[in-house]
């Protein structure tokens, strides 16, 4: 089984993601606009011939993810501020449930001129819980 590889706009940093209207935090417009484009995205992902087996085979089974954020700059911004609106984002528009996310691996690397970030999903291969724990099938 293959993985399955996203590019995506930047996500909004953790400080950027909620503002508070009334006594509310709600997304921000920023943020909002992030899980637009990431919705788009697994739109185009869904009508592709490559994903028709890929999508299913990782639904309600452990699967890891690999975030690399590129940034424009080195330390404006922490590694972690976009992993949770990223995975919330790219699961929901695929139809994945992030309670599988049972690996990830955060990279930070630079580029002024097209911050992004590139996400890989797949099987977590061979993973399970330590061997004194039994887990029940979630149905």
């Amino acid at each position: 089984m293959s993985t399955l590889r996203l590019t995506l706009p930047l996500p909004p940093g953790v400080n950027n993601q909620y503002v508070t209207v009334g006594k509310r935090r709600v997304l921000s417009k920023d943020a909002r606009a992030f899980n637009k484009q990431v919705a788009a995205v697994a739109r185009a992902l869904h009508m592709r011939e490559d994903t028709e087996t890929l999508l299913p085979a990782l639904q309600a089974k452990p699967f890891a993810c690999d975030l690399v954020f590129y940034f424009e700059t080195p330390f404006k911004r922490d590694l972690d501020g976009g992993l949770k609106i990223a995975l919330d984002a790219v699961c929901g528009g695929l139809g994945l449930d992030d309670r599988f996310v049972v690996s990830i691996t955060l990279e930070k690397r630079i580029d002024p001129l097209r911050p992004r970030l590139e996400m890989e999903i797949g099987p977590a291969e061979g993973w399970r819980f330590d061997r004194e724990y039994v887990v029940l099938d979630p149905e």
